[in-house]
């Protein structure tokens, strides 16, 4: 058994992850570290064994944890880690911290993040995954990310050597993202809340938001360039080749594609994760086969089959 460094924060063995995951599925972590702040965080992976991996967390908005679990320490980040600050056009935010929650803070300082109003999951994994919505991305306001690399030293990136993708970045391995920096337009405050309310409603309508699901299953899967910034268009939708293949509403076990919005995937009720998967694999073999278009999964997916 390896031995595991002294904390100030919570370091919990065969930690199931279920309950950290929005699809609510996933077996048990080797290790979950919860950091008390910044130093203990650097100070555990200066001292873990180097040859233990390690994997950021965050909310579980936008993930699979396979039911084997993950042979790996979890680092979840929680208080200390989402503080929210403006100061003229920039916001300084924790990777804790919630995007919807950020672009409130922002809109009320007349700042303009709107975009990241409707983004479930929080600043870290909207950086990680290049999030964005209704044609603006983290990549258009992303100036620089504060990150503790896996010896325990801190670095600031800036966003550029993130090498920002469509739903992609790279990040060193291991490294966990602590702090973003973002740039916004001025934008009044009342102007910018009745934009999101607005964005709000045309999700709630359109999206199984009471649903159990991690937001979008796959990637559009044409009309976009390498970038994944703003001035890309989306041409083919991945929804759209979902239905044309006939898998609207298909389910396997307890999953389902969103009878809703098909490219949702869904735990309707006592769903495995190897039943959310598999799903997802029929669906992008029946749109292959009827459309020769291969969909790319969007949702990450990690862990070992159970």
């Amino acid at each position: 058994m390896i031995q595991m460094p002294q904390t100030r924060g919570r370091l919990t063995p065969d930690r199931p992850l279920n309950d950290l995951t929005w699809l609510r599925v996933g077996g048990p972590a080797d290790w979950l570290f919860q950091p008390a702040d910044r130093e203990d965080l650097k100070a555990f992976l200066a001292a873990l064994d180097p040859a233990v991996p390690v994997f950021p967390m965050g909310v579980g908005s936008n993930l699979i944890v396979r039911d084997g679990g993950l042979r790996a320490v979890v680092i979840r980040l929680g208080r200390g880690f989402n503080g929210i600050s403006v100061e003229g056009r920039r916001v300084t935010v924790g990777a804790a911290a919630l995007d919807a929650h950020v672009a409130v803070r922002a809109a009320e300082a007349g700042v303009d993040l709107t975009f990241l109003r409707t983004i479930p999951g929080s600043i870290g994994g909207a950086v990680r995954m290049n999030a964005g919505c209704y044609g603006t991305y983290t990549a258009d306001h992303l100036k620089a990310v504060t990150v503790v690399l896996r010896d325990g030293r801190e670095a600031v990136l800036d966003a550029a050597a993130l090498d920002l993708q469509y739903r992609q970045s790279s990040l060193p391995e291991g490294a966990v993202i602590v702090e973003a920096v973002f740039e916004g337009l001025p934008g009044d405050p009342a102007a910018l809340a009745a934009r999101m309310e607005a964005q709000l409603k045309k999700r709630d309508e359109t999206q199984p938001t009471k649903d159990r699901t991690a937001g979008s299953t796959f990637r559009n899967p044409a009309g976009f360039s390498s970038t994944g910034r703003a001035d890309d268009v989306h041409d083919l939708k991945a929804w759209k080749v979902i239905d044309e293949a006939g898998m609207r509403g298909a389910t396997l076990g307890g999953a389902q594609m969103s009878p809703k919005h098909s490219n949702f995937l869904v735990n309707a009720g006592g769903a495995t994760a190897a039943d959310l998967e598999s799903l997802g694999e029929e669906v992008r073999k029946r749109v292959f086969q009827h459309s020769g278009i291969e969909l790319h999964w969007e949702i990450m997916r990690v862990g070992e089959a159970g």
